[in-house]
């Protein structure tokens, strides 16, 4: 196929891999030279309306990693990352005018500012070619059995929908390799650095280390038994823990699909096997929910216009962010994520529902914390997860309350979680008044 295109720009975001990424393959096949750019937000370092960072240093620590993996693979094809720390579209705006660009192509993020800043970027350069690439999913969204307008109001609804489209998800002879890479051109522009990052031990960022543990993962028996384990608070291995590798793309929803499908035919197929597809599933329906409610996924009504009987309490969301309430479960858990930039899927759903039903505060306080501090920070399952709970989401059931007690009895009979993660150094209240409160009658 000849090059339709003299320069193209690929702006790398949550696709930090080479392998089966369709966007780089297209923008290889179309353009003559090539320039890679990743852009690391200066928002992401400053307060938002939560009075919050958009990143912790443990989801940064991942990122870094993942961004110099990234630069170490193109290096191999004669390519260079460059590296732009800014605003996203004035750094964008300035490469295609230094660099002569011809073409811009960009993984088709879910997220509701991202595809506005692309469409700025559409609106700015008209005389341009523009191109996103469904590089996130399962499937594309001309491949989906219904439109984003008539998307199914629930999980359930969706998964019967498209369940029986599973044959259509690509097998391992149809996952792309990348064969070559155009050249740079001979201009270039300045790259910032990222300081190379030690492997932390616990989850290493990158596309090597992804592949590692996804192939570790599936010659091990612990899809096996993945159903029966997942909710356990703590063990690595007890789930997948490949869900910080796909939300920055260093591995795609299509490889795991994959190596899911290869396991089972060696090992054969059970309820087990079956729930990891379930709950990518989860992950695909979350991506088409926040592209077809956008904003309203971030409102406190949610997409029902519903408003929680809930408000903010400063003292009470800084003792759940620290770790400092009443729940020793809950402690445990906040402290773990707060130094390990990760939680379980249990521990998930029982914070959340202790900000929301026991602290009574506004949800999206909690996401937005979740937000800073996880290094599998995906926007459409964090925020569509965080309204499920909150009863103003896809839940047909309405707000989910746990009751903390019996699930400390549940998942933590011993206290050995909650020992670990010093969670049982509980308060016995989260309000607070001194001199400066209004006096009390």
């Amino acid at each position: 196929m000849e090059a339709k295109h003299q320069t193209g720009l690929i702006w790398f975001n949550l696709d930090l891999r080479l392998i089966d990424n369709l966007t780089l393959i297209r923008a290889a096949k179309q353009c003559q030279q090539l320039v890679c750019c990743f852009v690391i937000d200066e928002s992401w370092f400053k307060g938002n309306r939560y009075g919050l960072n958009g990143i912790s240093q443990p989801r940064w620590r991942y990122l870094q990693q993942a961004i110099a993996d990234l630069s170490a693979s193109l290096q191999q094809y004669g390519q260079q990352l460059i590296i732009r720390k800014g605003q996203p579209t004035t750094e964008i705006s300035t490469l295609i005018s230094t660099l002569a660009i011809d073409a811009v192509y960009c993984s088709d993020d879910a997220g509701v500012y991202e595809r506005r800043r692309w469409d700025t970027l559409v609106r700015r350069f008209p005389y341009i070619s523009f191109e996103r690439v469904s590089n996130h999913t399962l499937l594309s969204e001309e491949a989906l059995p219904f439109s984003l307008q008539n998307l199914p109001n629930t999980y359930s609804q969706f998964r019967k929908c498209f369940e029986p489209l599973a044959e259509t998800f690509p097998a391992g002879r149809a996952l792309n390799q990348l064969t070559a890479l155009p050249p740079m051109p001979q201009r270039t522009v300045p790259s910032d650095s990222v300081p190379f990052v030690e492997p932390s031990g616990y989850l290493n960022g990158g596309e090597l280390a992804a592949h590692q543990h996804l192939t570790d993962y599936f010659d091990s028996n612990a899809p096996s038994s993945y159903k029966e384990t997942r909710n356990a608070l703590d063990k690595f291995a007890d789930s997948t823990k490949l869900s910080a590798a796909l939300a920055l793309g260093n591995l795609s929803p299509r490889q795991v699909i994959d190596a899911l499908r290869k396991y089972e035919q060696a090992q054969g197929a059970n309820e087990s096997t079956y729930w990891i597809a379930f709950e990518l599933m989860w992950r695909e329906y979350f991506h088409w929910y926040l592209r077809s409610y956008q904003e309203k996924v971030f409102k406190f009504s949610g997409i029902q216009d519903k408003k929680p009987a809930t408000s903010f309490y400063p003292q009470r969301f800084a003792a759940w962010c620290k770790g400092q309430t009443p729940y020793p479960i809950v402690n445990a858990c906040m402290h773990q994520l707060n130094q390990t930039g990760y939680m379980s899927n249990r521990g998930r759903q029982l914070v959340a529902s202790c900000l929301i039903h026991e602290l009574q505060l506004d949800w999206r306080y909690g996401a937005a914390y979740f937000e800073q501090q996880l290094i599998d920070y995906d926007v459409a399952s964090n925020w569509g997860n965080w309204q499920y709970l909150a009863g103003v989401g896809a839940d047909p059931r309405g707000s989910r309350r746990f009751n903390l007690d019996k699930q400390t009895q549940t998942y933590d009979p011993n206290g050995e979680f909650i020992k670990r993660w010093h969670g049982e150094q509980a308060v016995s209240q989260i309000d607070f008044t001194d001199a400066a409160d209004w006096p009390l009658s």
